[in-house]
């Protein structure tokens, strides 16, 4: 009985990555998640969209170096480099080109004292 209690033990465990794997969808986009953020690398030219921390994030369109997105239906523009808040999390455009967008989204809850904006 106690290598049957062992084995149900340790089942959430092993479960654990195939349910954080499962919790992320993409389509037109990579993503890349830990456990409250998520790096996006959406493609341009194609409707891109990821279903990630519990919301869906759209790639709605590019101007120069601002970008459109739409995150958990509310829409924000945010320029490369900087940040954005949308439904309590935090939109950050890490890089434009002319194949794709890469975004970080994180869970704007309990954080706060990031200090991003290095670099120039």
């Amino acid at each position: 009985m106690i290598s049957l209690r062992r084995k149900l033990a340790v089942l959430p465990l092993i479960l654990l990555p195939l349910g954080a794997a499962a919790a992320c969808s993409s389509e037109g986009a990579e993503t890349n998640c830990t456990l409250n953020s998520c790096t996006v690398t959406f493609d341009r030219g194609v409707d891109a969209s990821a279903s990630i921390l519990g919301v869906k994030a759209e790639l709605v369109s590019v101007q120069g170096q601002n970008v459109t997105m739409k995150i958990a239906g509310q829409q924000i523009t945010v320029p490369v480099g900087e940040g954005e808040q949308a439904d309590g999390f935090t939109v950050s455009v890490q890089s434009v080109t002319k194949d794709n967008v890469v975004v970080k989204i994180s869970n704007g809850e309990g954080g706060g004292g990031e200090g991003g904006g290095e670099g120039g």
